[in-house]
């Protein structure tokens, strides 16, 4: 397969780096410290300061996800980053504090309340579509719209649109940390431990502290007030309770929480749906043949959650972006006690890295691995389980898939039935991760009605 027939994909390396090299490259690109064998290998490793090891084989995988996870906590750099602003949330507790507030928060992502939530995400398409049809015949940059409807979602799934939380204050000051704190310090390469400062980080701490003060004031105040109507993320989880220990999440665990919802509840579906439609955009063919699955089911309204059984094909799509373009690329831990992986030795202390990006591209696991095939997704079932893992997977699968995909299915189809989208020369995205996979440069693309 050419060049011109695969879509845009990061350049691997080639040739080992040294401590300042990786530095430099990982704070551009995370994707960019992989090197091209993790994608024709089960297993690298290699020294940067540490011992590290990259894993693409399946089975090793599932040993560290699921068989063995107590030996295979996220890294000491994961919590670092993340720890100043999401605090112990459920994304970051370990050991009994994540079962219980796992506990507590899973019943609020069951089935029927996803289901409950679909018309504001058909609402949220709405809005998206009369933004592009305003914005009449020129590029539209789609990834900067799939961010402002998915947080449309977010926002009133989340506090009902109540006006007590400024929620686009928060996620400004949460994006803010990312861009700089969030960047891997030369003190997280080497290892060292939380308490040595990191300069990024202690110049985003009063704009985290607003931030957390904001929301910890929302919680308190509805708290006070109770639930009116369809109960919302916040009433769910202020009801919500461990099964076991009856125990309530305080203010702070459910201000971290909510945090730790609002942006990764958004984020990641605005970015599969960016990618996605760019993958469309890229090849006509995928995208004539969703339209017409849109069409026939839709006709000329926006989709439902009962249409989404009906959407196999615009299903297919969305995961083939999340394999290409896995919005939580790469993942880290730090083993506990040695191991044995794929018959490599593993010691207590060493960063054992899990580098989606390059799993989903592994040619001993895909056939045409950098090509753009929705139709490999028709039969899920011949696809090996810990070979595809845009949510995670173990006991530590994210818990919100089912809503990201909802959710994403719903706004593609609907944006498909309506549009015909087509790329603008000179203008590709370039896949850029810092802690997610974004298209940086945006994606723009010329919409026309049909």
């Amino acid at each position: 397969m050419t060049a011109a027939h695969i879509p845009v994909h990061v350049p691997l390396v080639t040739k080992p780096m040294g401590i300042w090299q990786s530095l430099q490259a990982a704070r551009r690109n995370l994707l960019s410290i992989i090197p091209a064998i993790a994608t024709k290998q089960p297993m690298v490793s290699g020294r940067t300061g540490k011992r590290w090891h990259m894993v693409m084989d399946p089975g090793a995988i599932r040993q560290m996800l699921l068989e063995n996870l107590d030996n295979y906590p996220k890294s000491v750099v994961t919590k670092n980053l993340l720890r100043p602003a999401i605090g112990d949330s459920l994304f970051i507790a370990e050991g009994a504090h994540w079962r219980w507030q796992r506990r507590t928060a899973a019943p609020v992502f069951s089935h029927r309340n996803v289901q409950n939530l679909a018309p504001i995400m058909a609402e949220a398409a709405e809005r998206s579509c009369d933004r592009i049809a305003a914005a009449g015949p020129r590029a539209v940059d789609m990834a900067e719209d799939m961010v402002r409807t998915t947080f449309d979602v977010i926002s009133e799934v989340t506090f009902s649109g109540d006006g007590t939380f400024d929620g686009q204050a928060v996620h400004r000051s949460i994006d803010a940390y990312i861009a700089e704190a969030g960047k891997i310090s030369l003190f997280d390469i080497l290892g060292f431990p939380d308490w040595v400062p990191r300069p990024g980080r202690m110049m985003t701490g009063k704009a985290t502290a607003q931030m957390k003060q904001v929301a910890d004031e929302a919680v308190e105040a509805r708290r006070e007030r109770g639930a009116k109507g369809v109960p919302d993320l916040l009433d769910l989880l202020l009801a919500g309770e461990d099964p076991e220990t009856k125990r309530q999440m305080n203010t702070a665990e459910l201000r971290d929480n909510l945090l730790t919802f609002i942006v990764a509840g958004h984020e990641t579906t605005a970015l599969t749906l960016a990618w996605s439609l760019y993958l469309c955009a890229f090849d006509q063919q995928v995208q004539d043949r969703a339209r017409v699955e849109a069409q026939s089911v839709l006709k000329d309204r926006s989709a439902t959650g009962e249409d989404v059984a009906n959407l196999p094909f615009i299903r297919m799509i969305a995961d083939e972006a999340l394999r290409l373009y896995p919005p939580a690329a790469m993942i880290s831990r730090t083993a506990q006690a040695d191991d044995t992986l794929c018959g490599r030795d593993v010691r207590a202390g060493d960063t054992v890295i899990i580098p989606i990006y390059a799993l989903h591209r592994n040619e001993l696991l895909w056939e045409d691995a950098n090509a753009f095939r929705p139709e490999r997704f028709a039969d899920r079932k011949s696809i090996e389980r810990y070979a595809y893992l845009p949510f995670g997977d173990g006991p530590r699968i994210c818990i919100g898939a089912s809503f990201a995909l909802q959710e994403a299915v719903i706004i593609l189809a609907t944006l498909l039935s309506r549009f015909r989208f087509t790329p603008v020369e000179g203008r590709d995205p370039d896949p850029v991760m810092i802690l997610t996979l974004r298209p940086e440069g945006g994606v723009w693309l010329q919409a026309d009605p049909v």
